[in-house]
């Protein structure tokens, strides 16, 4: 799955939890996941246009997690699954099921770069319901931030006249569920290893993408199966190199190499389809951008300044 930046990503690591020599590293390692994550979204678009989207789907969250699986399991067994916490990792995955399948549904619909840019508001949305949810103190830097924000949402989307178009609804709602995520497993980090979190993950996703088997099924080509399995691949190599970056480096170093993944689509997206970018997509997707960026900044400077302030007045 495509994430863009989260609050919660920001406050993983602190500079001074990594050493210096490896900011250049985690910076390669990210801009490397989203060269992943760009081609995995295309072939996903490519795919789409030809089999059911639950066969398309299935396949990639099923490749991913049968691979992942035959390289953990020999190391570290079935104890890699245990958890004290199955139901928070069932709504999980159920929830980044709906949201990688509503993504997927809009790159069938709308341009791959135009669609991505509108994924990049889930830090916006996962802030706004951070304030709904969790009662979280917003200041007015904070507003100005998420209005702006939204207003390259809208532009990105280009509702027009009458309404938003099919596309860029399914769009918003896998950027809305990306930030509802954030927010609903916020803190599983204190009690889940990394590797449980993503053995969970893949498991729950692809058993609730077989779900989607029923609607249509369509026995693929030889080459085609090839693309599905290099779908599922390229994911779980992409996962590896954005979690590789946050180990190597800050997150506040890395995070903002993510959006290198919208220059990757712009390209693939006119080199394949002949997608030549809008001026509203350029605009949008800038100020979209911007503000992803300032909240990031401006969530890292509150952690420091609370981080300060506890050790200040800790005896």
């Amino acid at each position: 799955m495509t994430t863009a930046p989260t609050m919660q990503s920001a406050g993983s690591s602190t500079p001074s939890a990594t050493p210096q020599e490896h900011v250049p590293s985690g910076i390669l390692c990210m801009i490397a996941a989203t060269m992943g994550f760009a081609i995995m979204h295309a072939l996903s678009k490519w795919l789409i246009a030809i089999y059911p989207i639950g066969e398309v789907m299935f396949s990639r969250s099923f490749s991913s997690f049968v691979i992942c699986a035959s390289l953990m399991l020999p190391v570290y067994g079935l104890s890699v699954f245990g958890t004290r916490r199955p139901r928070d990792h069932a709504l999980r995955g159920l929830s980044q099921s709906a949201s990688q399948t509503f993504s997927v549904l809009a790159f069938g619909l709308m341009p791959l770069a135009g669609a991505i840019a509108i994924n990049f508001s889930a830090p916006l949305w996962g802030a706004l319901l951070s304030v709904i949810w969790l009662k979280e103190r917003t200041g007015p830097v904070r507003w100005i931030v998420l209005l702006c924000g939204f207003f390259g949402v809208l532009l990105v989307a280009n509702p027009g006249m009458d309404s938003l178009t099919l596309g860029a609804i399914f769009a918003l709602l896998n950027a809305i569920m990306v930030g509802t995520v954030t927010v609903a497993v916020r803190g599983m980090t204190a009690t889940e290893s990394a590797n449980t979190l993503l053995m969970w993950q893949l498991a729950t996703i692809a058993a609730f993408h077989a779900l989607l088997l029923p609607i249509g099924f369509q026995w693929p080509t030889l080459g085609h199966g090839a693309l599905m399995l290099l779908s599922g691949i390229v994911n779980l190599v992409s996962q590896y190199f954005w979690t590789r970056a946050l180990v190597l480096a800050p997150a506040t170093a890395v995070s903002p190499f993510f959006y290198f993944i919208l220059v990757w689509a712009m390209g693939i997206g006119f080199l394949v389809w002949g997608e030549a970018p809008s001026i509203e997509l350029l605009i949008g997707s800038s100020i979209v951008v911007g503000s992803g960026l300032i909240l990031l900044w401006h969530e890292a400077q509150r952690r420091a300044a609370t981080a300060a302030g506890t050790s200040k007045t800790r005896p």
